[in-house]
């Protein structure tokens, strides 16, 4: 009994110190993010890291010598109830490797709605963290995220993978996470806009279909509306926060069409986000309107094949889940500090154009442990 009140205690410290956490983080809740290219400059010794890193991803797996002494224990938070199987497949990739790297672990997995859920993740954080796992993977969005991820830095345990985002924040430049992996969301929006604003002849009418406030949207709307902008021709005529909702996205996107019969290009923020976006389109019979998706996951591509959707960004899905296994294997054998600060996976356009052929080449590689989508 004395010790589940010990236990109930420190539960309520820990809460207390958690909502200090969130006020105190407020004001710097827009932390500045820095790019890629940025980053190594300020930090020349991570280029090495990051390209022998990446030659482990790229290469076979290479199983442990001797098993640790005890399981590693992993806790997994994951906004993956959505139409983008990036996070399942980033789950079943990372397991794959674990595996294949002979590495014992547990593993806790905990899904919520991206944006909507935010009350269930900071839920889902304090049972993770009472389980005491080695490893938490966790993600950074909206600006809830930032103060959750915030109160584990602080803590010091366990080792953070941040996954989806890959420019690190200067806030925490000093005492980074173990770990920033995934794709780079700028360098995957300047292909589709640069594909799509040549389509349109750099001019005409854009809808922007943000996800939520924060992160994700920042990146990629962000990055679509700069580089519309160095078109005088290209106007933005509306814009809408959709947290992600397939439902919004449509509704926002039937609004804009009877506004501006004339829209040329719509740019979606994400995979339900476009799928949403593209319903409209179909029902009122505008598939001339140019809509992206992004992430090239079974559901864009099958959008794609069926003319709907006219250019991705397709990530080469599984090998974020290979770089935290192999981030966690080479802690094991205390080479932890080779990790490198980020992964980025690489990223390939897919457009309307693209050969059947070279998807499905693609499609090997991206998804060669999470599995093929199934064929018709």
């Amino acid at each position: 009994m004395a010790g589940c009140q010990v236990r109930s205690r420190r539960a309520g410290l820990a809460a207390a110190l958690f909502m200090l956490t969130l006020v105190a983080l407020a004001a710097r809740a827009s932390g500045e993010y820095i790019r890629i290219d940025d980053y190594l400059e300020r930090h020349p010794e991570q280029q090495a890291l990051m390209a022998d890193f990446a030659t482990r991803v790229e290469g076979p797996a290479m199983p442990l010598a001797s098993s640790p002494r005890r399981t590693v224990r992993i806790a997994v938070i994951y906004p993956g109830i959505q139409a983008s199987d990036y996070w399942r497949r980033s789950l079943a990739s990372f397991e794959a490797r674990l595996q294949a790297l002979q590495v014992p672990y547990e593993l806790k997995t905990f899904l919520s709605r991206p944006s909507v859920d935010l009350d269930l993740q900071a839920r889902q954080l304090t049972t993770a963290l009472q389980w005491r796992p080695d490893y938490l993977v966790f993600t950074l969005d909206a600006v809830p995220h930032l103060r959750m991820i915030e109160r584990v830095l602080a803590l010091g345990s366990p080792r953070l993978i941040l996954q989806n985002i890959t420019t690190p924040l200067a806030a925490w430049e000093s005492s980074p996470p173990f770990l920033y992996v995934g794709f780079d969301h700028a360098q995957g929006t300047r292909l589709i806009a640069d594909w799509m604003l040549e389509r349109a002849g750099y001019q005409g009418k854009y809808l922007m279909l943000y996800f939520a406030p924060g992160y994700v949207s920042r990146m990629r709307g962000g990055t679509f509306a700069a580089r519309a902008a160095e078109h005088p021709g290209v106007e933005q005529v509306a814009a809408y926060y959709t947290d992600g909702d397939p439902d919004k996205a449509y509704e926002a996107t039937l609004r804009t069409l009877e506004a501006h019969p004339d829209l040329k290009m719509i740019f979606a923020n994400s995979t339900d986000v476009a799928l949403g976006a593209l319903r409209a389109l179909r029902e009122t019979d505008r598939l001339d309107v140019l809509l992206n998706g992004w992430g090239g996951g079974a559901a864009e591509l099958e959008a794609l094949n069926d003319g709907g959707l006219d250019v991705t960004a397709m990530r080469i899905n599984d090998d974020n889940g290979v770089a935290m296994a192999e981030a966690v294997r080479m802690a094991l054998v205390s080479q932890g500090d080779r990790v490198p600060h980020l992964y980025a996976g690489e990223i390939a356009l897919i457009t309307r154009d693209t050969s059947r052929d070279e998807i499905l080449r693609l499609e090997e590689r991206a998804f060669r442990l999470s599995g093929l989508p199934e064929q018709d």
